[in-house]
């Protein structure tokens, strides 16, 4: 895995937590509709208790995975962090902390480090370079 796949990872996580998250919020709509009505009526309520059963184990294998992602989450974060710590130029690790921490577009850190976007790609191409270099030591 390369320095830069590897400083992506926690995006991608991210973007699978996010994921799981409207998948959770779906189930638990689900999991309202899927409650039992009342009335005089007789009716077979195996049916809807099965339902409501199966969407209930999803909700909990899904919560279950989900923080199982964020604790991943956590410690790639943790990390891509100490990695970019060891970056001497100031700039350098500013940069790879807002794009592959803060997941900023290359304009925003651009505008908010008051640089031109070639600057901040070539800043950001000299510590990745430096990183690459250190790894290969």
């Amino acid at each position: 895995m390369g320095t830069v796949e590897f400083l992506s990872q926690a995006y991608h996580i991210d973007l699978r937590i996010n994921s799981k998250l409207e998948q959770l919020e779906s189930l638990n709509s689900l999991a309202v509709k899927a409650t039992t009505t009342f009335g005089n009526e007789p009716v077979s309520g195996s049916r809807d208790v099965h339902r409501r059963e199966a969407v209930i184990c999803k909700i909990i294998d899904l919560q279950n995975e989900i923080n199982d992602d964020i604790d991943r989450l956590v410690d790639i974060k943790r990390e891509v962090r100490e990695m970019i710590e060891s970056v001497p130029s100031v700039d350098g690790r500013t940069i790879l902390e807002m794009r592959y921490i803060n997941y900023r577009k290359w304009e925003e850190i651009a505008v908010s480090m008051h640089y031109v976007l070639r600057n901040v790609r070539y800043i950001h191409d000299r510590a990745i370079e430096y990183l690459e270099e250190k790894n290969m030591e």
